[in-house]
């Protein structure tokens, strides 16, 4: 009669499974702090306690049918440490009497075969793989777990909220609170792909509106480059009607604008402007000769 493994052995191996299962199947992170995960667990611990009781009941009848010698074999066996079973399953060698016990009775070539049993770990590790890609596969094929797409707009709808809810808070942007930063360029370079390139062309080389990277303006409303942008974001042209108030119409915040405003200071003061010879549109209002710094 073999021992068994211990009922602690099965809770873990249970409590390992249900997270992993959690862990592919849940729509977020926060089953730890779900009472029905841990209701589950509950009704997983106690039925496999009942289990257990039931396996005590079935070995003490069995072990009474024992004979003296299989009892006294057993009680030996089964006064050995789990884990030590698993380690000398795994590493420890037969004797030279043992081995005559196992041997197969054929070979080749004076080669000799034994009837090893399979390590119990190895075992083990088997049929965790099994498990665990049986689980994967369903989980990979009927859920968005693993899937890069699916947790890339979840990502980005995390971070788009922790976003709106930092503007609920936050101080808003105007003209005078406005401040360029070297750090807002790239975001605003793509609020400008949204906003403004329909009319001021890629890069701001200029199209239905002027060329942005040029040192003519039509609109002069600030001394600096920065604050004039900033300007015209919240009021609009009032030359032209296509430059509407994009702040005023709620289009975009100012915090939006800040960065725009960024973006095309670095695209006019910071790098060459884009000619004609290369594409941008003509020159358009006056030479301006705005104030140094970027405030």
């Amino acid at each position: 009669m073999k021992t068994r493994t211990p009922i602690s052995v099965y809770i873990i191996v249970t409590i390992g499974l249900t997270i992993m299962a959690f862990e592919m199947f849940a729509h977020d992170s926060g089953y730890f702090s779900s009472p029905f995960f841990w209701g589950l667990m509950l009704i997983a611990i106690i039925l496999l306690l009942i289990m257990s009781s039931i396996g005590d009941l079935i070995e003490n009848q069995n072990f009474s049918r024992l004979s003296d010698e299989e009892k006294a074999l057993y009680i030996k066996e089964k006064n050995t440490p789990y884990f030590l079973k698993l380690w000398n399953s795994a590493f420890k060698k037969q004797s030279a009497t043992e081995e005559k016990d196992i041997l197969i009775d054929h070979g080749f070539d004076g080669i000799k075969e034994l009837d090893n049993a399979l390590p119990k770990w190895w075992i083990g590790l088997f049929w965790f793989g099994c498990i665990f890609c049986a689980v994967y596969l369903t989980a990979f094929s009927f859920t968005e777990y693993a899937h890069p797409d699916a947790e890339l707009n979840h990502e980005t709808k995390t971070m788009l909220a922790s976003i709106a809810e930092y503007e609920k808070t936050a101080p808003q942007i105007n003209l005078e609170s406005a401040k360029y930063s070297a750090d807002n360029i790239a975001e605003g370079k793509e609020l400008f792909k949204t906003n403004c390139v329909t009319c001021h062309g890629e890069g701001g080389k200029g199209g239905i509106g002027p060329n942005l990277t040029d040192k003519h303006w039509i609109n002069i409303k600030e001394k600096s480059l920065f604050k004039n942008v900033f300007w015209m974001l919240e009021n609009g042209s009032p030359n032209n009607p296509t430059m509407r108030p994009l702040i005023k119409e709620g289009a975009i915040t100012g915090r939006d604008a800040e960065k725009i405003a960024a973006y095309i200071y670095h695209i006019n003061q910071e790098t060459a402007p884009i000619t004609q010879a290369q594409g941008g549109a003509a020159p358009q209002g006056q030479e301006v000769q705005w104030e140094n710094g970027n405030n």
